[in-house]
C-alpha cells in the first residue's frame, strides 16, 4: 500500500466516526444514514469552503443533485421562495417543478427548468448509482409531466457563467450575472456567486435586499413569504 493509499483510508476511517452535530453542521431529515459519518460535501465545507466568507454578493454551493448545501445571508435572502418550500436540504430542481412558486420566482422559468434537468441527466451520467439523486428523480417523474417530456430528450449540458432573472417578493425584479467556482476538495460540490450590473435597477435592488436582509436572524429568511 502507498502512501497516498495510505493517507485516504486513515481520513475515510477518521469521517465515518464524526457526526454533523459534532462538527457543528446542519442536518437535514430525520431518517438513518446510508453510511455513517459524514459526507464527502460535509468534508469540503469543513476543509474551509465557506460561503459565509462572501458578503458582497448572494453566493451558494450545490452539489450535482442540485441541493443546496450551504448559503451566505445574501444567497438566503435571495433564494427565500426556495427555503420557503418543505424540502431540506433546499433543491433547486425540485424547486422548479413542485413548487407552485418557481413560475413567478424566475422569470425564464421555462429556460430554467430545461437547464435543471440538463444538469441531473449530467449528473446522472457521472453517477449513476447515485441512490439519492434516482430518489429525485424518479419523485420529480412521478409528478411533472413537463419533467418527464426534457427527462425523455437527454439534453446534457452545463453554464459555468451566464444571466438569470428573479422577481423577488420583497425586492421586487432582479437581473443577475453568475459565475461558478468548482470546489477543488470534491468535483462534486459547485460555488456560485450573483452580481448585478453597476448603477443598475438591479443593483439597487441587491443592495436593498442586502439592508433587509441584515435586519433579520438567519431563522426568519424562510419566512420571507408571508412578510412580503
Amino acid at each position: 500500500m502507498d502512501t497516498r493509499n495510505e493517507i485516504r483510508e486513515f481520513l475515510t476511517s477518521r469521517r465515518a466516526r464524526l457526526t454533523p452535530e459534532q462538527a457543528g453542521l446542519r442536518t437535514y431529515g430525520s431518517g438513518p444514514r446510508r453510511v455513517p459519518g459524514l459526507r464527502r460535501e460535509e468534508v469540503a465545507l469543513l476543509a474551509g469552503v465557506s460561503v459565509d466568507a462572501i458578503t458582497g454578493a448572494p453566493a451558494f454551493v450545490r452539489n450535482g443533485r442540485m441541493d443546496i448545501l450551504a448559503a451566505n445571508r445574501l444567497g438566503y435572502a435571495l433564494y427565500s421562495e426556495m427555503y420557503a418550500g418543505p424540502r431540506r436540504p433546499a433543491n433547486t430542481a425540485w424547486f422548479v417543478f413542485l413548487d407552485p412558486r418557481a413560475p413567478g420566482f424566475y422569470l425564464d422559468w421555462e429556460r430554467v427548468a430545461n437547464d435543471a434537468v440538463a444538469i441531473l441527466r449530467s449528473e446522472a451520467g457521472r453517477n449513476p448509482y447515485d441512490r439519492d439523486l434516482s430518489d429525485l428523480v424518479g419523485e420529480l417523474s412521478t409528478q411533472s409531466e413537463l419533467f418527464r417530456t426534457l427527462w425523455a430528450a437527454h439534453d446534457v449540458r452545463y453554464h459555468d457563467s451566464g444571466v438569470k432573472r428573479f422577481h423577488h417578493p420583497v425586492v421586487g425584479d432582479l437581473t443577475l450575472s453568475f459565475e461558478t467556482m468548482t470546489l477543488v476538495g470534491d468535483s462534486g460540490l459547485t460555488m456560485f456567486a450573483y452580481t448585478a450590473e453597476a448603477g443598475s435597477k438591479s443593483e439597487e435592488a441587491l443592495n436593498l435586499l442586502a439592508s433587509w436582509t441584515a435586519t433579520l436572524d438567519p431563522t426568519e429568511l424562510a419566512n420571507v413569504t408571508d412578510r412580503a
